[in-house]
Formats: structure tokens, sequence, C-alpha cells
């Protein structure tokens, strides 16, 4: 199934909590197993079992029986849905460790405090900047920061007139309608009162 809860093609989903016989397993616990074919990417890590059935499988372990309040949440198609959607948060600190938190500076207690802060308030920024300016841009929406902050024009563009300051750039920009459009949509934003 894809997250809005339409059926996903050549994905099967099924439960193998009562073949499990291990000793010691948690009382509670379930298997959810999923097998899919696998891509060109996954080629090489496949085990022999997978290559001689040709499907990749993937098994998640899960204490979840259902959530409170939602119809159907038990089910094996909706847990594998749900830790699927997991690996989105995943990526997500991945991607922000290397916006700073990952590479602490200094062994001095205070100067990793600032780092951290700094970090954070950056990791922030380029959460609620995807959020509100690049949300339909293909290529930024989901990009690396180092991709999405690598756009920005050069600091020689900018201009002084008159007591006014002016960001100059160029059309044959490759960047510059993602740049203009994400430029337009936060100053549109309402201030904060």
């Amino acid at each position: 199934m894809h997250q809005d809860g339409s059926v996903q093609e050549g994905y099967f989903v099924a439960e193998l909590t009562g073949v499990n016989t291990r000793e010691g397993w948690p009382e509670r616990m379930r298997l959810i197993v999923r097998r899919v074919k696998p891509s060109r990417r996954h080629l090489k890590k496949l085990t022999t079992f997978e290559k001689e059935t040709g499907w990749r499988y993937c098994v998640t372990a899960t204490n979840i029986s259902q959530m409170w309040g939602i119809p159907g949440s038990g089910h094996a198609q909706f847990l594998d849905v749900l830790h699927r959607s997991h690996a989105g948060v995943e990526d997500r600190v991945r991607t922000n460790k290397a916006m700073g938190p990952g590479n602490l500076p200094s062994a001095s207690w205070e100067v990793n405090r600032g780092w951290m802060l700094a970090a954070n308030l950056a990791t922030d920024l380029d959460a609620w900047l995807r959020l509100l300016a690049l949300h339909d841009i293909d290529d930024l929406a989901d990009a690396e920061p180092d991709t999405l902050f690598r756009p920005l024009p050069p600091a020689r563009r900018l201009a002084d007139h008159a007591r006014r300051h002016f960001l100059r750039i160029e059309r044959t920009w490759p960047c510059a309608k993602a740049f203009t459009t994400c430029w337009h949509r936060l100053t549109a934003l309402p201030a904060v009162t």
C-alpha cells in the first residue's frame, strides 16, 4: 500500500507472528514481512534465498497490536505503511546531522553547546523553507542540504543604489525560477505579531 491507502502493485504483506517459535521472544511482539521485486540497487545485497526466489523480503518486528481509536490499525498492511513512513523521519535525521550536529568542533562544552544551537536553528530553517516555499519544486523539495544551498547566487550579485539593496539574478542562471519563486513565497508570508 501507498501511504495514502491506495494499493501498490507488486508489493505483498503478510504477518508471520504465529510462525515464530523462537525461545525468549517477547510475548506481544509481531512479525510483519513485505516482499517486493528487487530493484537494481538491491541486487548486490540479496541473500541466497532472495536470489533463488526472485523476491526481496523486509521483516519488521513491532509490538503494536492496534492504535487507540484508529480502526484497522492492527492490520499487517497498515503497520507496514506506518513503519515505512518512519524511514522518512530517519532520513531527515541523517540529513540534519550533515548540517552540523554530527561534527562537534571542540572539546569545550560551551563551544559545542553553541554549535548545537546554531545547527538546530539551521535544521529548523531548512525544514520550514522546504515546507513553506519548496514543497512543489521537484528538484529541491527533497534535496540534500548541500544541494539545496548550492544554488544560492554568489554575493557579488548584491548591489546598492540610493540606499537600497538589490539582488541581481541573471536569467540564464539555472535556478533563477526556483529561487525567485521561493523568495516571493517567503516575502508574501504575513508578519508575525
